[in-house]
């Protein structure tokens, strides 16, 4: 498995493994464990997701050593906040059943992220998380957050694939040395990214897919990228990206590709922000108030 070295020289898996709307817990336990089987050690949760009991279990039915695993989970709106997130922290250790979290994340720019990140500097210079990042930050608000902290975010999760490519997203994290991790790496489908034709004819060249395809564009622009799938047949296809490389033709006609919007979510849009808040009616975060 390739790995990036974060700013804080620990070392992360480029390919992962995601269960977000994974929410049926016998079918996400099932779906981490052959994720795991299948070589996946980059697991990605979040408290909304309501699975994190479901991957802790896979973990600790693996038989294999924790700190063969790289886990991470976020912290959701309404747990920003000194005392909350601190809270929000603890709870979601127990739920995974770990003793500590590799990658810990303010899951959205949103809420008092600001009195999040200093309980997660806390926690990260108490030894409980290896690395604090964030999730769905903009440049202008990475740089916001970067200025006002001893600790720079080692990683940004953003909505990250062929059609919303951020390529100044991109150069702005090299900058300021943060590394982007691509959630939703296929545009959930959307928009025919399976079938989109310049993919296909690109997956024929190479004899790969174009899953294949997309997750190996993502890596070579050095893009951590976490697909999901509860079938493990695709699973072991998404896994099978390590036997091939894009050429520089084929980097220039998936350029082409790109919309420069995103496909799910824009933090930027007023409807969206409500939409968001709306979680806030989830009885697991609102028990923590």
């Amino acid at each position: 498995m390739q790995t990036v070295k974060l700013n804080n020289g620990t070392e992360m898996p480029m390919l992962g493994f995601g269960v977000f709307q994974v929410d049926d817990l016998v079918v996400c336990e099932r779906a981490v464990g052959d994720a795991i089987e299948t070589g996946y050690r980059l697991l990605d949760t979040a408290m909304t997701y309501n699975n994190e009991e479901a991957v802790g279990r896979a973990v600790r039915n693996s038989g294999i050593r924790r700190k063969e695993f790289f886990i991470t989970t976020k912290v959701w709106i309404s747990d920003a906040g000194y005392d909350r997130t601190l809270r929000a922290f603890d709870l979601s250790l127990k739920k995974l059943g770990l003793d500590y979290l590799d990658l810990y994340l303010v899951h959205m720019p949103l809420g008092d992220y600001y009195g999040a990140w200093r309980a997660m500097e806390r926690l990260y210079k108490e030894g409980r998380i290896r690395a604090i990042g964030v999730s769905n930050f903009s440049p202008a608000r990475l740089i916001d957050l970067s200025y006002n902290f001893e600790t720079i975010p080692a990683v940004n999760q953003i909505e990250l694939h062929i059609h919303c490519q951020r390529e100044e997203e991109l150069a702005a994290m090299r900058e300021l040395g943060i590394q982007p991790e691509a959630w939703a790496p296929f545009a959930e489908g959307l928009k025919g990214t399976f079938s989109d034709p310049v993919l296909a004819d690109i997956a024929r060249k190479h004899g790969k897919t174009t899953a294949q395809v997309m997750l190996r564009w993502n890596i070579q622009r050095g893009v951590v990228v976490i697909p999901k799938s509860v079938h493990k047949e695709r699973m072991v296809e998404n896994f099978d990206i390590w036997d091939f490389s894009l050429d520089e033709e084929d980097m220039r006609r998936i350029a082409t590709l790109d919309k420069g919007v995103p496909s799910m979510l824009d933090t930027e849009k007023p409807s969206e922000v409500r939409r968001l808040y709306g979680y806030l009616e989830n009885p697991v975060l609102t028990s923590l108030k």
